[in-house]
């Protein structure tokens, strides 16, 4: 039950949104010192995503692969990482910090490469892009299901990276997914214990299932 809770409604569950984009609205303004813009990046996403992971004819571990880099390359796995773990992560040892990353990696992958399969031609329209104070940028955009049924809105946290952008939040009808899963984290801990090897334990548990499902 534990575990289930972490994966729905979850910040994870988002990541199977970065798949279904297809803008269609014209550039808008808030260039960055380059000349990109935030929304440029989460338009580019889509044909990366879409064409990388719903091709029929590639394998699974094809997948998988392609999975992972297409996260490491535009999100920041180790700042979310950090951040759902909140004050613990302060506690955790360094090893224990290690293995945290990357068991939170590897349920990401795991869990959702097969869902890719699923996509059904959901569009992601980008409507809007304000830039905060700093690095960030919003994206809004509106997810728009087959046929009419529903419009879900979703917006993008995108922070400068070097000369690049990556992904560190996502609203979906205006909650934080971060602060979702930052949330049922401290949850398994408070349940576990209130230990750090609590939730590795989970997540291990979870994993190895998982990989177990592929053979």
């Amino acid at each position: 039950m534990i575990i289930r809770n972490i994966i729905r409604g979850s910040f994870f569950s988002i990541f199977l949104v970065a798949a279904l984009f297809s803008a269609t609205v014209p550039m808008a303004a808030s260039a960055d010192h380059n000349g990109n813009t935030a929304q440029q990046f989460i338009e580019g996403l889509a044909d990366e995503a879409i064409g990388a992971l719903t091709d029929e004819n590639a394998a699974r571990e094809g997948k998988i692969e392609r999975f992972r880099n297409l996260l490491d390359h535009n999100f920041n796995v180790p700042l979310i990482g950090k951040w759902v773990m909140g004050r613990h992560w302060r506690a955790a040892s360094d090893v224990e910090k290690d293995e945290y990353m990357h068991l939170f990696e590897d349920l990401i992958v795991i869990t959702y490469v097969d869902r890719f399969d699923q996509y059904s031609g959901e569009k992601i329209n980008v409507v809007n892009t304000i830039m905060d104070p700093g690095k960030d940028a919003i994206v809004y955009s509106e997810l728009v299901r087959p046929g009419g049924d529903g419009v879900i809105r979703v917006d993008w946290r995108v922070r400068q990276n070097g000369d690049n952008y990556k992904i560190v939040d996502v609203y979906v009808e205006g909650i934080s997914m971060g602060q979702t899963q930052r949330s049922e984290f401290a949850s398994v801990i408070k349940q576990k214990g209130g230990t750090i090897e609590g939730l590795l334990k989970v997540l291990r548990t979870k994993v190895s299932t998982l990989k177990q499902a592929e053979k």
